[in-house]
C-alpha cells in the first residue's frame, strides 16, 4: 500500500504541470514570455510581434496630477503602477513592457484627452543605475488607448539617446526620423525633453545642459483625429519585469509654442 502511494506520487509530480501546484500553493505563476519579446542581447535579437498580436489594454479613469487617468497599454505581463508627489511635482511610474516599438506597445501611460496644438516637456530620470540600457521614458501623442494606436513619441533611453519615432497608421511598423541624439557621445545627457504639435505637425524639442528648450530636427507631418491622448509614458523593455522611471517639473500645455 505504501509502495502504491509512492507511484501514485510519482506520478503527480511528472505529470502535474509546475503552475498547478504554484497556484495550489498561493504562488502565483510565472508568467509566459514569447520568444519575439525577449530583449536584445549579445545571444538574441529582438524581433516584431505577430502581425495579428494584441493584448487589450488596461485603463483606468481615475486622474493623477494633471493627467485625466492611466494605462497600461498592451497589458504587459506585469502590472504597472505611477503616483503622483504634488510638492516635489514628480511622477513616479513604474512598469514592464517588452518595447514601445513595431507594430504593438507595452507601456504605462499617464494620459489627458485633447484636441488643437499641444506642448509637452519633462526631466526624465532612471532610478535604477542597473536596468536595461534601452529602457525608456516617452512624451507621447496617441490616437487611441490600443496597444497598435497611431502615434508620435519623444523617448529618452536610460543611455542617454533621444529620439522622435511615430506610428503612422494604426497597426503599422513605428519609424524613426532620419536623426538621434545619443548620448553617450561626451557624456551628454539631455537635462530636458519635449514634443510639440502644431496642427498636424510634430517636433521634438531638448535642453541638454539646462539652457532653454529649442527644437531639434525637423518635424514630421502626422495628422490626429480630435479627441486624441496626450501624456508620458514608461517602458521597461523587459517582458515581466518591471522598473521605474521619474518625470519631473511636467508642463503641459493647451497650444504650441509652450515647450519649456
Amino acid at each position: 500500500m505504501r509502495t502504491l502511494s509512492l507511484l501514485t506520487l510519482l506520478l503527480v509530480v511528472v505529470l502535474c504541470p509546475a503552475g498547478l501546484f504554484a497556484q495550489q500553493a498561493g504562488v502565483a505563476p510565472k508568467p509566459e514570455v514569447p520568444e519575439w519579446a525577449l530583449p536584445g542581447s549579445a545571444t538574441h535579437k529582438q524581433v516584431p510581434p505577430p502581425k495579428d498580436f494584441h493584448r487589450a489594454s488596461r485603463n483606468f479613469e481615475t486622474p493623477i496630477g494633471i493627467f485625466d487617468g492611466q494605462s497600461d497599454i498592451g497589458a504587459a505581463l506585469v502590472p504597472g503602477s505611477a503616483s503622483y508627489d504634488a510638492a516635489a511635482k514628480q511622477y513616479t511610474i513604474t512598469s514592464a513592457g517588452y518595447n514601445i516599438w513595431y507594430s504593438r506597445d507595452e507601456f504605462r501611460f499617464l494620459w489627458k484627452k485633447m484636441s488643437g496644438d499641444v506642448s509637452l516637456a519633462a526631466d526624465a530620470a532612471f532610478s535604477n543605475p542597473n536596468g536595461y540600457g534601452d529602457r525608456k521614458v516617452v512624451l507621447v501623442i496617441r490616437q487611441d488607448l490600443e496597444d497598435d494606436s497611431k502615434e508620435a513619441m519623444t523617448g529618452e533611453h536610460a543611455t542617454g539617446m533621444i529620439h522622435l519615432a511615430h506610428r503612422a497608421e494604426k497597426g503599422a511598423d513605428i519609424r524613426d526620423a532620419q536623426f538621434r541624439f545619443g548620448g553617450s557621445l561626451n557624456n551628454v545627457r539631455a537635462k530636458r525633453i519635449g514634443i510639440e504639435k502644431r496642427g498636424d505637425e510634430i517636433a521634438l524639442f531638448v535642453s541638454l545642459q539646462g539652457e532653454p528648450m529649442h527644437q531639434f530636427g525637423p518635424p514630421i507631418r502626422l495628422h490626429f483625429n480630435e479627441p486624441f491622448y496626450v501624456g508620458v509614458g514608461f517602458c521597461s523593455h523587459l517582458p515581466d519585469q518591471s522598473d521605474t522611471a521619474v518625470l519631473s517639473n511636467v508642463v503641459l500645455e493647451n497650444a504650441a509654442g509652450q515647450v519649456k
